[in-house]
């Protein structure tokens, strides 16, 4: 045989490539598969609550101690319009309460928060105050917020003032404790290689300090925004309607269970979207969370 001539055995032609290409229909798939089967065990978890709920309000038997999720759906068709020429409740619709009581609790939570981060960076950067001042944090973080709501009536009045200061003190803590945490937390060879690049200190602290800390600082702006919300209610104790937490102190003074039903809910389910709001825009502002 001559050099020039070339052989080919049959096993040595290649196969043919069977991989599926990523992003294809099946990968796509299976991607929605465990996103649907969330949303399928959330619905049947949802209606199991409600037949407990309706099982609890027949062997109780009694609206005033147990309302049946009937009489729940009632009150909320009524305050949702004009019935029987009463609106709403106390003249105002309950989409109008929730409205109100959510702006209270934005301006508060803003406050709170802005105020927990510049505390929580002067704690976290400069020692000899964070020994001085981190008792008294703790100490307004332990506090509940009736504790020193009459305190606020006394110095504010009984107008908005009060209410927003109740909502900011009681915010700022997690805010200042996860941030002095996290800022006193980072990592100190990043620190030193940026001063070493003659980096100053306030250079330091937004360049390397915050993008580092901003995970655990987002933490404790989720949580500060529930403390908020778990609070609107003693925030609207006094002079409170309209506003859902002082609807539900009113009503529960007439025994309307119901309606502080209703009111609960409503309260509860504007947090769970506010909370998946705020988890949204974590996605998009720390892309890195949670990567090595």
């Amino acid at each position: 045989m001559s050099p020039s001539e070339t052989v080919t055995s049959p096993t040595s032609t290649a196969a043919p490539s069977t991989a599926v290409p990523d992003g294809g229909p099946a990968s796509a798939a299976r991607r929605r598969r465990p996103a649907t089967r969330r949303i399928v065990v959330r619905v049947l978890a949802a209606a199991a609550l409600l037949g407990l709920w309706q099982l609890a309000a027949t062997a109780a038997a009694n609206p005033s101690f147990i309302p049946s999720p009937g009489a729940v759906w009632e009150q909320l068709l009524r305050l949702s319009t004009t019935y029987d020429g009463i609106r709403g409740y106390s003249g105002s619709l309950l989409v109008e309460h929730l409205g109100i009581s959510l702006r209270r609790i934005l301006i508060g939570s803003a406050i709170g928060v802005a105020g927990g981060l510049v505390v929580g960076v002067v704690l976290g950067t400069v020692p000899w105050i964070r020994v001085v001042a981190e008792p008294v944090v703790t100490f307004v973080r332990a506090l509940p917020p009736l504790a020193y709501f009459s305190l606020l009536i006394i110095w504010f009045g009984i107008d908005e003032t009060p209410k927003l200061w109740l909502l900011a003190i009681a915010a700022l803590p997690p805010v200042a404790v996860a941030t002095a945490a996290a800022v006193h937390g980072a990592p100190s060879d990043l620190v030193e290689a940026a001063r070493a690049l003659g980096a100053r200190r306030r250079d330091v602290i937004r360049d390397v300090v915050l993008p580092n800390a901003l995970p655990e600082i987002f933490t404790g702006v989720r949580l500060a925004v529930g403390i908020a919300y778990s609070s609107v209610v003693a925030a609207e104790t006094v002079n409170g309607v309209p506003g859902i937490g002082g609807m539900v102190r009113d009503a529960q003074r007439y025994l309307q269970t119901d309606v502080v039903v209703l009111g609960l809910l409503a309260i509860g389910l504007s947090g769970l979207l506010i909370d998946g709001l705020l988890r949204v825009v974590e996605k998009r502002l720390i892309p890195w969370r949670g990567r090595s």
